[in-house]
C-alpha cells in the first residue's frame, strides 16, 4: 500500500468519524424537537377538548336563556294585545292596569340587549306615568315586532359559545399540525439512524469501492435529511434564547 492510498484511507476514516459525530448530534436534536411537538400536540388536544366542553355548555346556556326570553316576549305580546283590545273597547281602567303591569314587567325582566332590540329605554321621569310610557313605546315599530325575527339578535345568545368553539377548532388544528410536524421530525430521526448504521458498518467492507459507495450514500442521505429538517417549523413558543436561559 503506497502513501497516497494510506492518505486517502485516512481521509475517509476522518470523514466517517466527523459524519458520525454530526449525525449523532442531529439525531438527538431531531428526536428532541419531535418530542416537543408531541408535548404541544397533547396540550393543544387537551385545550381543544376543554374549550369544546365549555363552548357546548355556553351554547346550552344560550338556548335556555333564549327560550326564557321567548316566553317573556310571548307574555309581553299578550299584554300588548290586551291593551289594544281595551283601547278599542274604550276600557281605560284595563288600559292603565295592563300598562302598569307591562311597564314593570319590562323594567324588571328585559336584558339590555333585548331592551335595545325592542326599543325599550326609559328615564327616571317615566316611572311617574307608566301608562303614557307604555303607550308611547307601543307606537314604535320595534315594540310590536319580535326581536327573534332578527338573526343578528338571536346570534348574540351564542356569541360566547361560538367564540369558545372557534378557539377549540383552532387549538385542534394546531394540535394536528404539531402531530404532523412531530411525525416529520420522527422521519428525519429514522433517516439519521440509517445514516449512523451505514457509517457504522462502512469500515467492515474490505472492498474500497463498496466502502466508498456506502460513505457517499450516507452523505447524500444526511444532506437530504438536513435540508428537509430545515423546512420544518419548530414547536410553537420555542426559541434557543429561551432554552438557553437568555
Amino acid at each position: 500500500m503506497n502513501k497516497k492510498t494510506r492518505d486517502w484511507d485516512t481521509i475517509i476514516e476522518f470523514i466517517i468519524v466527523i459524519m458520525l459525530g454530526i449525525t449523532a448530534l442531529l439525531t438527538a436534536w431531531a428526536s428532541w424537537i419531535s418530542s416537543l411537538h408531541g408535548g404541544n400536540q397533547s396540550t393543544n388536544y387537551t385545550t381543544s377538548n376543554n374549550l369544546a366542553s365549555e363552548g357546548n355548555s355556553e351554547y346550552n346556556a344560550g338556548v335556555q336563556q333564549m327560550n326564557q326570553n321567548m316566553m317573556l316576549w310571548n307574555d309581553i305580546s299578550d299584554m300588548q294585545m290586551e291593551i289594544l283590545f281595551a283601547q278599542n273597547a274604550d276600557d281605560q281602567l284595563t288600559v292603565e292596569k295592563t300598562c302598569y303591569q307591562l311597564f314593570y314587567k319590562l323594567d324588571e325582566n328585559l336584558s339590555e340587549d333585548m331592551g335595545n332590540a325592542v326599543g325599550w329605554s326609559i328615564s327616571e321621569d317615566d316611572y311617574d306615568n307608566p301608562t303614557a310610557t307604555i303607550l308611547d313605546w307601543m307606537d314604535t315599530p320595534e315594540s310590536m315586532t319580535s326581536p327573534f325575527f332578527d338573526q343578528a339578535y338571536v346570534d348574540t345568545y351564542f356569541e360566547k359559545a361560538n367564540d369558545l368553539l372557534e378557539q377549540s377548532t383552532q387549538a385542534l388544528e394546531q394540535g394536528r399540525e404539531d402531530n404532523s410536524n412531530g411525525d416529520a421530525f420522527g422521519l428525519v430521526t429514522v433517516i439519521f439512524s440509517v445514516v449512523l448504521f451505514l457509517l457504522g458498518i462502512a469500515n467492515s467492507f474490505k472492498n474500497k469501492k463498496t466502502k466508498h459507495a456506502v460513505v457517499v450514500i450516507s452523505f447524500a442521505a444526511l444532506v437530504i435529511a438536513v435540508i428537509y429538517m430545515t423546512t420544518l417549523p419548530l414547536p410553537t413558543g420555542f426559541s434557543m434564547s429561551t432554552f438557553l436561559g437568555g
